[in-house]
């Protein structure tokens, strides 16, 4: 398999054999069950559909219970496919850990995506990083962190689409890639990752290796 899904704890620091402090994120990968396998000759693409966290029955739709009773499990809150790995055969209902896909050989790399932390509405100087228009000085009220122009009033009399405006920040789709592992904690299913990732905690996050 190439990846779990997983939920961001947290952050901490450790010290590295050198002694030197590492700050780093602590990530819940798993156990992960297997729900679907779908292959080329019935769905034309080959992966595997993992599912992660538990989920209470009645907050569950019929055609989902039917889905995980398939794989012989119970509900799950977060549903992704991966790739298939036909290195390692699996089949509805096995669980994966962090042992079984990322061992505990600490010498690796993984890439992790999350969600990014949502900022709500937020101007220019926030969002793209603008300067501000003119200074704080020759005359200029309350007009530092506008966005300043728009564009031509005569031709083409319109803003043009994908202007860089105030609006919703955050909240979108984020993958940092070549994050070190720096430590495996295989019976409580934690892996430590050097510096920061997306989200929130308690937020799901799909780490890959």
């Amino acid at each position: 398999m190439p990846g779990l899904i997983g939920k961001k704890i947290g952050m901490t620091s450790v010290f590295g054999a050198d002694g030197r402090n590492m700050p780093c994120t602590v990530i819940e990968a798993g156990p992960c069950v297997v729900t679907q396998i779908r292959t080329v000759e019935k769905d034309g693409y080959a992966a595997v559909q993992l599912a992660y966290d538990e989920k209470k029955e009645k907050r569950t739709s019929g055609a989902l219970m039917g889905h995980f009773k398939k794989a012989n499990t119970t509900p799950k809150r977060k549903v992704v496919e991966f790739k298939a790995d036909f290195e390692q055969e699996l089949k509805l209902g096995d669980e994966l850990t962090v042992a079984s896909v990322f061992g505990q050989d600490e010498d690796r790399w993984v890439d992790v995506t999350g969600i990014s932390k949502g900022k709500g509405f937020q101007g220019v100087v926030k969002r793209h990083g603008f300067g501000g228009v003119g200074g704080q000085t020759h005359g200029q009220h309350n007009r530092l962190r506008a966005p300043g122009s728009m564009g031509a009033s005569s031709y083409p009399s319109r803003v043009f689409k994908g202007k860089r405006m105030a609006g919703r920040t955050g909240g979108d789709q984020v993958k940092i890639l070549n994050l070190k592992v720096i430590k495996v904690i295989p019976e409580n299913n934690l892996i430590l990752v050097k510096g920061s990732i997306p989200g929130a905690k308690g937020s799901y996050v799909i780490v890959e290796d």
